[in-house]
């Protein structure tokens, strides 16, 4: 009776430690493209599944007020161009009319492949990466698979280059 509580109990720390591990290394996120939501500008609704298939994701998470987001940003409109391929999904948390200013400021309208839009106080993209600094960029291949993320100061030439690299 004793070696069977002494098997079960090493059973189950060897599952509590299995589990722990996943959870670790997984940080409780799919490696997908999560489902997000978001307002654009003009009042739509666009979605995760509204991405064109079959090129890389960039989902940026920023704040126009941040001026971490502002030197992201900055940085990354001086190489838009490296970023034809992929579809960018830029979400922020700010309110309808900060993100249509946003938009009319830096002229979005001329990057077809840019989606901008708020997840107002949901913050599924937010939690879903449990972010805490921001900009956040999340890197994603054609298939939706996650590459890598970057957060706070992101280095946009390293991002072109993976970007670049993939199929």
């Amino acid at each position: 009776m004793k070696k069977r509580l002494a098997e079960n109990g090493l059973l189950s720390i060897l599952l509590a430690g299995v589990l722990f591990f996943i959870s670790a290394t997984s940080n409780g996120q799919s490696h997908k493209l999560p489902p997000f939501r978001m307002m654009q500008a003009n009042g739509k609704v666009f979605k995760a599944e509204d991405l064109p298939v079959g090129k890389p994701i960039l989902l940026v998470y920023f704040s126009p007020d941040c001026d971490h987001c502002i030197k992201m940003l900055r940085a990354f409109f001086k190489d838009a161009t490296g970023f034809k391929k992929a579809s960018l999904a830029f979400i922020t948390f700010l309110t309808l009319d900060k993100v249509a200013t946003f938009e009319k400021s830096y002229g979005l309208k001329q990057y077809p492949n840019l989606y901008l839009g708020t997840e107002g106080t949901s913050f599924f993209v937010r939690n879903y990466f449990k972010i805490r600094e921001l900009p956040f960029v999340a890197l994603y291949n054609k298939n939706g698979d996650f590459i890598r993320s970057y957060s706070k100061d992101i280095d946009w030439k390293d991002l072109r280059n993976r970007l670049r690299s993939l199929p």
